[in-house]
Protein backbone atom coordinates (compact mmCIF):
# COMPACT_ATOMS: atom_id res chain seq x y z
CA UNK A 1 0.00 0.00 0.00
CA UNK A 2 1.26 3.54 -0.62
CA UNK A 3 1.18 4.45 2.42
CA UNK A 4 2.99 2.27 4.30
CA UNK A 5 5.63 2.79 1.85
CA UNK A 6 5.52 6.09 2.88
CA UNK A 7 5.91 5.34 6.33
CA UNK A 8 9.40 3.07 5.02
CA UNK A 9 12.09 4.81 6.62
CA UNK A 10 15.32 5.28 4.74
CA UNK A 11 19.01 6.82 5.93
CA UNK A 12 17.84 10.48 4.31
CA UNK A 13 14.67 10.25 6.01
CA UNK A 14 15.76 9.33 9.60
CA UNK A 15 18.59 12.06 9.31
CA UNK A 16 16.08 15.18 8.32
CA UNK A 17 13.67 14.26 10.90
CA UNK A 18 16.38 14.15 13.42
CA UNK A 19 17.37 17.18 12.49
CA UNK A 20 13.79 18.75 12.50
CA UNK A 21 12.96 17.35 15.52
CA UNK A 22 15.78 17.81 17.69
CA UNK A 23 16.04 21.75 16.29
CA UNK A 24 12.38 21.87 17.35
CA UNK A 25 11.96 20.63 20.73
CA UNK A 26 16.01 21.85 21.81
CA UNK A 27 14.65 25.73 20.56
CA UNK A 28 11.20 25.26 22.21
CA UNK A 29 12.85 24.22 25.54
CA UNK A 30 15.01 27.31 25.29
CA UNK A 31 12.29 29.93 25.02
CA UNK A 32 9.95 28.33 27.46
CA UNK A 33 12.92 28.78 30.07
CA UNK A 34 13.83 31.95 29.16
CA UNK A 35 9.78 32.91 29.79
CA UNK A 36 9.36 30.68 32.84
CA UNK A 37 12.77 33.53 34.14
CA UNK A 38 11.43 36.36 33.08
CA UNK A 39 7.77 35.64 34.04
CA UNK A 40 9.63 34.75 37.66
CA UNK A 41 11.13 37.77 38.27
CA UNK A 42 7.86 39.47 37.70
CA UNK A 43 5.94 37.67 39.50
CA UNK A 44 8.42 36.98 42.44
CA UNK A 45 7.11 39.87 44.53
CA UNK A 46 3.37 38.54 44.15
CA UNK A 47 4.38 34.96 45.23
CA UNK A 48 6.59 36.35 48.21
CA UNK A 49 3.48 38.62 49.59
CA UNK A 50 0.83 35.99 49.04
CA UNK A 51 2.61 33.68 50.93
CA UNK A 52 2.85 31.04 47.75
CA UNK A 53 4.62 27.92 48.86
CA UNK A 54 8.11 26.73 46.53
CA UNK A 55 6.10 23.51 45.66
CA UNK A 56 2.82 25.16 44.51
CA UNK A 57 5.06 27.83 42.41
CA UNK A 58 6.85 25.00 40.54
CA UNK A 59 4.06 22.06 40.28
CA UNK A 60 0.86 24.27 40.60
CA UNK A 61 2.02 27.02 38.58
CA UNK A 62 5.39 26.50 36.42
CA UNK A 63 4.97 22.69 35.47
CA UNK A 64 1.53 23.56 34.14
CA UNK A 65 2.40 26.95 32.56
CA UNK A 66 5.55 25.50 30.85
CA UNK A 67 3.52 23.10 27.99
CA UNK A 68 0.79 26.01 27.40
CA UNK A 69 3.19 28.03 26.41
CA UNK A 70 4.87 25.48 24.95
CA UNK A 71 1.46 24.42 22.71
CA UNK A 72 1.65 28.37 21.95
CA UNK A 73 4.46 28.55 20.19
CA UNK A 74 4.05 25.34 18.63
CA UNK A 75 4.04 27.04 14.90
CA UNK A 76 6.35 29.32 15.32
CA UNK A 77 9.05 27.07 16.37
CA UNK A 78 7.93 24.53 13.42
CA UNK A 79 9.03 27.62 10.97
CA UNK A 80 12.04 28.33 12.48
CA UNK A 81 13.30 24.43 13.27
CA UNK A 82 12.68 24.10 9.17
CA UNK A 83 14.15 27.39 8.31
CA UNK A 84 17.08 26.85 10.60
CA UNK A 85 18.52 23.24 9.84
CA UNK A 86 17.50 23.83 6.05
CA UNK A 87 19.15 26.61 5.41
CA UNK A 88 21.80 24.81 7.03
CA UNK A 89 21.90 21.86 4.74
CA UNK A 90 21.85 24.49 1.50
CA UNK A 91 24.27 26.51 2.68
CA UNK A 92 26.71 23.65 3.10
CA UNK A 93 25.23 22.11 -0.30
CA UNK A 94 23.55 19.22 0.70
CA UNK A 95 20.52 20.24 -0.73
CA UNK A 96 21.78 20.45 -4.33
CA UNK A 97 23.46 16.87 -3.62
CA UNK A 98 20.42 15.08 -2.87
CA UNK A 99 18.69 16.99 -5.85
CA UNK A 100 21.32 15.81 -7.97
CA UNK A 101 21.83 12.45 -6.75
CA UNK A 102 17.86 12.22 -8.29
CA UNK A 103 16.27 12.38 -4.97
CA UNK A 104 13.13 14.58 -6.05
CA UNK A 105 12.01 18.02 -4.25
CA UNK A 106 8.50 16.28 -3.36
CA UNK A 107 10.83 12.87 -2.20
CA UNK A 108 12.92 15.45 0.12
CA UNK A 109 9.98 16.77 1.66
CA UNK A 110 8.54 13.64 2.70
CA UNK A 111 10.35 13.49 5.92
CA UNK A 112 9.35 16.86 7.14
CA UNK A 113 5.91 16.03 6.25
CA UNK A 114 6.37 12.82 9.09
CA UNK A 115 8.31 15.24 11.20
CA UNK A 116 5.33 17.67 11.16
CA UNK A 117 2.66 14.96 11.76
CA UNK A 118 4.32 13.96 15.01
CA UNK A 119 4.49 17.73 15.89
CA UNK A 120 0.98 18.01 14.75
CA UNK A 121 -0.84 15.04 17.25
CA UNK A 122 1.20 15.85 19.85
CA UNK A 123 0.20 19.64 19.89
CA UNK A 124 -3.64 18.33 19.87
CA UNK A 125 -3.17 15.45 22.58
CA UNK A 126 -1.55 18.56 24.29
CA UNK A 127 -4.20 21.09 23.85
CA UNK A 128 -7.04 18.92 23.49
CA UNK A 129 -6.53 16.41 26.81
CA UNK A 130 -3.53 17.39 28.81
CA UNK A 131 -2.98 21.26 29.15
CA UNK A 132 -7.30 21.76 30.41
CA UNK A 133 -6.26 19.61 33.18
CA UNK A 134 -2.88 21.63 34.12
CA UNK A 135 -4.81 24.60 32.96
CA UNK A 136 -7.54 24.61 35.89
CA UNK A 137 -5.07 23.92 38.86
CA UNK A 138 -2.56 26.79 37.16
CA UNK A 139 -5.77 29.32 37.28
CA UNK A 140 -6.60 28.28 40.59
CA UNK A 141 -3.02 29.44 41.56
CA UNK A 142 -3.27 32.29 39.96
CA UNK A 143 -6.46 33.13 41.18
CA UNK A 144 -5.43 32.39 44.79
CA UNK A 145 -1.91 34.23 44.68
CA UNK A 146 -1.32 36.64 41.62
CA UNK A 147 -4.96 38.52 42.11
CA UNK A 148 -6.33 36.87 39.04
CA UNK A 149 -10.06 37.71 39.01
CA UNK A 150 -12.94 34.85 39.25
CA UNK A 151 -16.70 35.92 37.86
CA UNK A 152 -18.71 35.54 40.83
CA UNK A 153 -22.18 37.08 40.42
CA UNK A 154 -24.06 37.77 37.12
CA UNK A 155 -27.25 39.84 36.34
CA UNK A 156 -30.20 39.71 33.87
CA UNK A 157 -29.69 36.03 33.34
CA UNK A 158 -31.94 34.30 30.88
CA UNK A 159 -31.40 30.74 29.42
CA UNK A 160 -33.48 28.38 28.23
CA UNK A 161 -33.47 24.87 30.17
CA UNK A 162 -34.95 22.21 27.76
CA UNK A 163 -37.30 22.98 24.73
CA UNK A 164 -39.74 23.97 26.71
CA UNK A 165 -38.62 25.92 29.70
CA UNK A 166 -37.11 29.49 30.44
CA UNK A 167 -35.02 31.13 33.35
CA UNK A 168 -35.30 34.38 34.42
CA UNK A 169 -32.53 35.69 37.49
CA UNK A 170 -31.98 39.11 37.86
CA UNK A 171 -29.43 38.84 39.59
CA UNK A 172 -27.15 36.16 41.30
CA UNK A 173 -24.28 36.04 43.64
CA UNK A 174 -21.65 32.89 44.35
CA UNK A 175 -20.20 33.65 47.62
CA UNK A 176 -23.92 32.86 49.16
CA UNK A 177 -25.13 30.66 46.26
CA UNK A 178 -28.08 32.99 45.72
CA UNK A 179 -30.20 34.62 43.13
CA UNK A 180 -32.83 37.58 43.56
CA UNK A 181 -36.09 37.70 41.44
CA UNK A 182 -36.25 34.53 39.91
CA UNK A 183 -38.69 33.61 36.97
CA UNK A 184 -39.95 30.27 35.73
CA UNK A 185 -41.99 29.69 32.82
CA UNK A 186 -43.00 26.77 30.85
CA UNK A 187 -44.52 26.46 27.42
CA UNK A 188 -46.99 23.87 25.75
CA UNK A 189 -47.64 24.50 21.91
CA UNK A 190 -46.13 28.13 22.06
CA UNK A 191 -48.63 28.28 25.22
CA UNK A 192 -47.66 29.60 28.68
CA UNK A 193 -49.16 26.57 31.19
CA UNK A 194 -46.79 27.54 34.04
CA UNK A 195 -45.47 30.68 35.49
CA UNK A 196 -43.43 30.73 39.32
CA UNK A 197 -42.18 33.82 41.16
CA UNK A 198 -39.66 33.84 43.81
CA UNK A 199 -37.95 36.73 45.48
CA UNK A 200 -34.96 34.84 46.03
CA UNK A 201 -33.91 31.11 45.10
CA UNK A 202 -30.70 29.52 46.30
CA UNK A 203 -28.64 26.76 45.05
CA UNK A 204 -27.16 23.64 46.73
CA UNK A 205 -23.93 23.13 45.47
CA UNK A 206 -23.90 19.43 47.51
CA UNK A 207 -26.94 18.55 45.37
CA UNK A 208 -26.52 19.07 41.84
CA UNK A 209 -29.48 21.55 40.24
CA UNK A 210 -30.81 21.56 43.54
CA UNK A 211 -32.33 24.91 44.05
CA UNK A 212 -34.69 26.26 47.03
CA UNK A 213 -37.29 28.99 46.27
CA UNK A 214 -38.31 31.28 49.06
CA UNK A 215 -41.06 33.64 49.10
CA UNK A 216 -42.54 31.84 45.77
CA UNK A 217 -45.75 31.98 43.78
CA UNK A 218 -47.05 29.43 41.32
CA UNK A 219 -49.55 29.72 38.58
CA UNK A 220 -50.66 27.54 36.29
CA UNK A 221 -53.18 27.53 33.60
CA UNK A 222 -55.38 24.59 32.75
CA UNK A 223 -57.90 24.24 30.43
CA UNK A 224 -58.55 27.95 30.82
CA UNK A 225 -58.75 28.01 34.56
CA UNK A 226 -55.76 29.65 36.62
CA UNK A 227 -54.50 27.59 40.04
CA UNK A 228 -52.22 29.38 42.39
CA UNK A 229 -49.97 27.89 44.53
CA UNK A 230 -47.68 30.15 47.30
CA UNK A 231 -45.61 30.79 50.21
CA UNK A 232 -44.26 33.32 52.35
CA UNK A 233 -42.68 31.20 54.71
CA UNK A 234 -41.96 27.68 53.42
CA UNK A 235 -39.04 27.06 51.07
CA UNK A 236 -39.42 25.44 47.94
CA UNK A 237 -37.00 22.40 47.11
CA UNK A 238 -36.87 22.18 43.29
CA UNK A 239 -34.90 20.09 40.46
CA UNK A 240 -34.07 22.30 37.81
CA UNK A 241 -31.28 21.02 35.36
CA UNK A 242 -28.90 24.24 35.39
CA UNK A 243 -26.22 25.44 37.42
CA UNK A 244 -24.53 28.32 38.74
CA UNK A 245 -21.32 27.49 36.42
CA UNK A 246 -23.52 27.64 33.07
CA UNK A 247 -23.92 31.57 33.56
CA UNK A 248 -20.95 32.38 36.10
CA UNK A 249 -18.13 32.13 33.28
CA UNK A 250 -14.91 33.12 34.34
CA UNK A 251 -11.48 34.59 31.84
CA UNK A 252 -9.81 31.88 30.84
CA UNK A 253 -12.64 28.65 31.89
CA UNK A 254 -12.85 27.78 28.18
CA UNK A 255 -9.25 26.42 28.50
CA UNK A 256 -9.14 24.45 31.19
CA UNK A 257 -11.96 21.98 29.14
CA UNK A 258 -11.14 19.16 27.22
CA UNK A 259 -12.28 19.30 24.01
CA UNK A 260 -14.71 16.78 24.27
CA UNK A 261 -15.90 18.80 27.59
CA UNK A 262 -16.06 21.93 24.80
CA UNK A 263 -18.08 20.00 22.46
CA UNK A 264 -20.96 18.84 25.18
CA UNK A 265 -20.68 22.24 26.82
CA UNK A 266 -21.21 24.25 23.51
CA UNK A 267 -24.29 21.99 22.44
CA UNK A 268 -25.39 22.37 25.74
CA UNK A 269 -25.20 26.49 26.08
CA UNK A 270 -26.21 26.96 22.14
CA UNK A 271 -29.62 24.66 23.75
CA UNK A 272 -29.92 27.13 26.11
CA UNK A 273 -29.99 29.97 24.41
CA UNK A 274 -26.63 31.16 26.56
CA UNK A 275 -24.94 34.41 24.11
CA UNK A 276 -21.67 34.26 25.42
CA UNK A 277 -20.19 31.05 24.06
CA UNK A 278 -17.88 32.70 21.31
CA UNK A 279 -15.07 32.25 22.93
CA UNK A 280 -15.26 28.35 24.18
CA UNK A 281 -16.07 28.01 19.71
CA UNK A 282 -13.06 30.00 19.39
CA UNK A 283 -10.78 27.63 21.56
CA UNK A 284 -12.44 24.40 20.13
CA UNK A 285 -11.59 25.28 16.43
CA UNK A 286 -8.37 26.87 17.43
CA UNK A 287 -7.04 23.48 18.60
CA UNK A 288 -7.53 21.81 15.65
CA UNK A 289 -6.75 24.67 13.53
CA UNK A 290 -3.17 24.86 15.36
CA UNK A 291 -2.39 21.41 14.56
CA UNK A 292 -2.51 21.73 10.76
CA UNK A 293 -0.28 24.77 11.16
CA UNK A 294 2.38 22.18 11.58
CA UNK A 295 1.92 20.85 8.25
CA UNK A 296 1.44 24.51 6.54
CA UNK A 297 3.82 25.98 8.02
CA UNK A 298 6.56 22.70 7.57
CA UNK A 299 5.86 23.32 3.85
CA UNK A 300 6.33 27.32 3.15
CA UNK A 301 9.68 26.83 5.86
CA UNK A 302 11.50 24.20 3.35
CA UNK A 303 10.28 25.57 -0.01
CA UNK A 304 12.08 29.16 1.74
CA UNK A 305 14.89 27.97 2.58
CA UNK A 306 16.07 24.99 0.48
CA UNK A 307 17.61 26.86 -2.41
CA UNK A 308 21.36 28.61 -1.66
CA UNK A 309 20.72 32.19 -1.00
CA UNK A 310 23.30 35.24 -1.10
CA UNK A 311 21.87 36.49 2.55
CA UNK A 312 22.70 33.07 3.64
CA UNK A 313 20.97 31.85 6.76
CA UNK A 314 20.31 35.06 8.14
CA UNK A 315 18.07 36.30 5.05
CA UNK A 316 16.21 32.78 5.41
CA UNK A 317 15.76 33.54 9.05
CA UNK A 318 14.61 37.02 8.43
CA UNK A 319 11.89 35.54 6.07
CA UNK A 320 10.46 33.23 8.19
CA UNK A 321 10.06 35.23 11.39
CA UNK A 322 8.36 38.14 9.46
CA UNK A 323 6.35 35.28 7.96
CA UNK A 324 5.74 33.48 11.44
CA UNK A 325 4.85 36.26 13.15
CA UNK A 326 2.80 37.55 10.81
CA UNK A 327 1.04 34.20 11.10
CA UNK A 328 0.30 34.63 14.63
CA UNK A 329 -0.99 37.83 14.18
CA UNK A 330 -3.51 37.11 11.61
CA UNK A 331 -4.80 34.83 13.42
CA UNK A 332 -5.25 36.86 16.30
CA UNK A 333 -6.75 38.81 14.32
CA UNK A 334 -9.21 36.69 12.44
CA UNK A 335 -10.26 35.02 15.98
CA UNK A 336 -11.28 38.79 17.10
CA UNK A 337 -14.02 38.94 13.63
CA UNK A 338 -15.69 35.77 14.97
CA UNK A 339 -18.32 38.01 16.30
CA UNK A 340 -18.91 38.79 12.21
CA UNK A 341 -18.68 35.75 10.82
CA UNK A 342 -18.82 32.09 11.33
CA UNK A 343 -16.49 31.15 14.32
CA UNK A 344 -14.96 28.21 12.21
CA UNK A 345 -14.28 30.28 9.08
CA UNK A 346 -12.73 32.99 11.55
CA UNK A 347 -10.63 30.62 13.15
CA UNK A 348 -9.48 28.54 9.76
CA UNK A 349 -8.93 31.46 7.69
CA UNK A 350 -4.80 31.91 8.33
CA UNK A 351 -4.75 28.39 7.93
CA UNK A 352 -6.65 28.92 4.21
CA UNK A 353 -4.64 31.76 3.14
CA UNK A 354 -1.00 30.31 4.76
CA UNK A 355 -1.72 27.02 2.97
CA UNK A 356 -2.10 28.87 -0.60
CA UNK A 357 0.72 30.47 -0.07
CA UNK A 358 2.68 27.26 1.30
CA UNK A 359 1.16 25.67 -2.26
CA UNK A 360 2.65 28.84 -4.54
CA UNK A 361 5.79 28.68 -3.05
CA UNK A 362 6.44 24.67 -2.79
CA UNK A 363 5.92 24.91 -6.48
CA UNK A 364 8.62 27.30 -7.26
CA UNK A 365 11.02 25.53 -4.76
CA UNK A 366 14.34 24.06 -6.81
CA UNK A 367 13.55 21.15 -8.63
Amino acid sequence: MKWLDYLKLKRLDRYIIKKFLGTYFFSLALIIIIIVVFDYNEKIDKFVNSNATTSEIIFDYYVNLAPYYANTFSALFVFISVIYFTSKLAENSEVIAMLAAGVSFRRLVRPYMISAGIIAIMTYMLSAYIIPNGNSTRLEFEQKHNNAKKVESGSNVQLKIDDNTIVFIERYESRNNMGWRFMLDKFEDKKLISHMEAATISYNPEKPYTWTARRWLIRELKDDKEEIRESRREPLDTILPFEPADFLISEGEEETMTSPELSVYIDKQQARGIANIRRFEIEYHKRIAMSFAAFIMTVIGVSLSSRKRKGGMGLSLGIGLALSFSYILFQTISSAFAEHMPVALAVWLPNIIYAILAIVLYRKAPR
